[in-house]
């Protein structure tokens, strides 16, 4: 007997040693405060800056505000604590993490989130080039000396192999996309700490600075009160089912819910840290960036309305023409000098925020090549830059070169862009879904809330276990089945005014 207790106390010390050497050679981050940049940085977006404004003002403003801040504590926060929590618990990727926990079939749950971040990777850096191009055309170009802005924009997404220089700048979106990849790829192939970590700890700072800097300014425009009453005075007759609808998908983007790379990121996060209070530290500086592009959008706008003598509603704010034609004629109207400083940095701004994104979502393929392929991680992270790259490029086409990527007959006539766009809100909301139901009826809410007392000793004594127990077993299982139920008869079938 003592011989069998000898053999495997070893085999236990064995196993723990190479446990311990494995978590070392995955890396962590170095505390929490890098973890919750990281994660924050992954949530702070283009959704941020580019889709909530957009949203907000297809939605009245300030009651669209409202209902995106209640989706987002009342069911967002609950879905991050518990993807966090399922990474840290496991110690692995998305894949591993959904199998170690749940056995092999529910593995496949991790593969279907790592899908959607490649899916949507491929056309977000798409995005991201243009906002690069645009930063350089106006920092460095003579973009700001045309006048035809929706014209420029027009030309700059359609033809991806135009190498003819604009300003002394190449005018192909193919270029920027790529070095913006080559940019992504660098910074994950550093690793946790010396990539991920340290390169959120530059951009998520400065980000703020050139945010609250270009609020200050616009708040001092002629007519910029009246955007911010637009945006901050509520007129709840404007509340709608489909403001509803579209504050909760904006939430699930906006946060990186449901792909698995809140699920990456939790896997770094030590077993000392607080999980419930970081996951509400970054639900409030996700939110506060979306708060604060409202705050800088709409006095923008609305000084645009009051340069031209038109009502504000006038003025297209819908999807990319509100970054790429509005705001580019907003800083021409501003002048030479300040317009190309103003635009300049907002820019750069769009791009910090699109990179502390991408780095996450190529994480999310990497982290799973590398725990259970074993594959070298710079090896693993260029070849898939390359690949998800090559997947984005009917995407780059959809937006006229290629008439038959313009207009899908499958898909109501919409571009490929659009449709890739489309079917990641389906799988952000499909993932959220499964995952809560992952939670409370195969891995077990109570091994959540064992995970969840590491570094929150009060945990099982707290309101927090009793909200978090409500929203993961009852409240996100069916409003999310519901919204991905209504996101697909929506968009492939046309059916409107569901609910």
């Amino acid at each position: 007997m003592k011989r069998l207790f000898d053999n495997f106390s070893l085999r236990f010390y064995f196993a723990l040693i190479a446990t311990q050497h494995t978590m070392a050679n995955r890396g962590n981050f170095s505390g929490r405060l890098g973890f919750i940049l990281a994660a924050a940085g992954s949530a702070v977006g283009l959704g941020n800056i580019w889709r909530f404004p957009y949203l907000a003002g297809e939605n009245g403003g300030a009651i669209f505000l409202l209902v995106y801040l209640c989706c987002i504590f009342l069911l967002c926060y609950p879905i991050m604590v518990g993807e966090i929590a399922i990474g840290r618990a496991a110690n692995s990727d998305a894949f591993g993490s959904y199998s170690r926990l749940g056995g092999k079939k529910w593995g496949y749950l991790g593969l279907f989130g790592i899908f959607a971040g490649i899916l949507i990777l491929s056309f977000y850096n798409v995005v991201a080039g243009w906002a690069f191009g645009y930063f350089l055309h106006i920092s460095f170009g003579d973009l700001l000396n045309h006048n035809n802005f929706g014209g420029f924009f027009g030309e700059y997404v359609n033809d991806i192999l135009d190498l003819s220089s604009v300003g002394g700048l190449t005018n192909s979106n193919l270029v920027f996309s790529l070095v913006f990849m080559c940019l992504t790829a660098l910074i994950v192939s550093q690793g946790i700490q010396k990539g991920i970590e340290a390169s959120n700890k530059i951009m998520m700072p400065s980000l703020y600075v050139i945010l609250i800097g270009i609020i200050i300014y616009s708040l001092t425009l002629p007519n910029a009160l009246s955007g911010v009453k637009f945006y901050l005075i509520p007129d709840f007759s404007e509340l709608k089912i489909q403001t509803v609808v579209d504050g909760l998908k904006q939430a699930f983007f906006s946060l990186s819910l449901g792909m698995g790379a809140l699920i990456t990121y939790g896997s770094y996060f030590s077993k000392k840290e607080n999980i419930t209070s970081s996951a509400a530290i970054i639900s409030i500086a996700d939110t506060s960036v979306a708060f604060v592009s409202g705050l800088m959008v709409f006095p923008l706008v609305h000084f645009l309305a009051y340069k031209l003598n038109i009502n504000p509603q006038e003025i297209g704010t819908s999807g990319p023409p509100l970054i790429f034609v509005v705001l580019p004629q907003i800083f021409y109207e501003m002048g030479p000098v300040l317009g190309r400083i103003i635009g300049g940095s907002f820019f750069l701004l769009v791009c910090f925020a699109a990179l502390t994104s991408t780095v996450s979502l190529l994480e999310v393929p990497v982290a799973y090549l590398v725990d259970q392929k074993k594959w070298k991680r710079k090896r693993v992270v260029w070849l898939m830059a390359l690949i998800i790259f090559v997947c984005g490029l009917p995407s780059m086409v959809s937006q006229g070169m290629i008439p038959a990527l313009n207009s899908l007959p499958f898909y109501r006539g919409q571009d490929f862009l659009t449709f890739i766009a489309d079917m990641s809100d389906i799988c952000l909301t499909v993932g959220g879904c499964l995952m809560s139901i992952f939670i409370s009826r195969k891995w077990g809410i109570h091994n959540m809330d064992v995970e969840l007392v590491h570094g929150n000793s009060t945990y099982m004594q707290s309101r927090v276990r009793t909200f978090l127990h409500i929203t993961i077993k009852w409240i996100a299982p069916i409003l999310l089945g519901l919204l991905s139920v209504v996101i697909i008869l929506e968009k492939f079938f046309g059916i409107e005014n569901l609910i």
